[in-house]
């Protein structure tokens, strides 16, 4: 962690971070287009226990790192249901092009 002594230094910092932000969070959703691949049923997408299970991984790391709860539980939860959104998307998607045979 830098020390910052302007607002300038500060957004830069920012920045920087949410430019890696960006590319774990593409990351990720290389996983997820993976996941919405390999599924073998749609109503495997939404996995209730996983969701509670990632969150309380997040919320550990969380307390480890100093991230405050507030900021982390909404965040993630609402990544986690983005993610959702967008693994349907890819297994509908992939379900078409398997029964259209491309």
């Amino acid at each position: 962690m830098v020390k910052c002594n302007t607002m300038p230094e500060v957004r830069n910092e920012i920045d920087r971070i949410d430019r890696e932000l960006v590319r774990l969070l593409a990351e990720r959703q290389t996983y997820i287009e993976q996941a919405g691949e390999i599924k073998g049923e749609r109503t495997a997408v939404r996995d209730e226990a996983r969701i509670e299970e990632v969150v309380a991984k997040v919320l550990t790391e969380a307390d480890r790192a100093g991230l405050s709860r507030a900021i982390a539980e909404p965040l993630w939860r609402l990544l986690i249901e983005k993610s959702i959104e967008h693994e349907y998307t890819v297994f509908d998607a992939n379900r078409r092009s398997v029964s259209s045979g491309s």
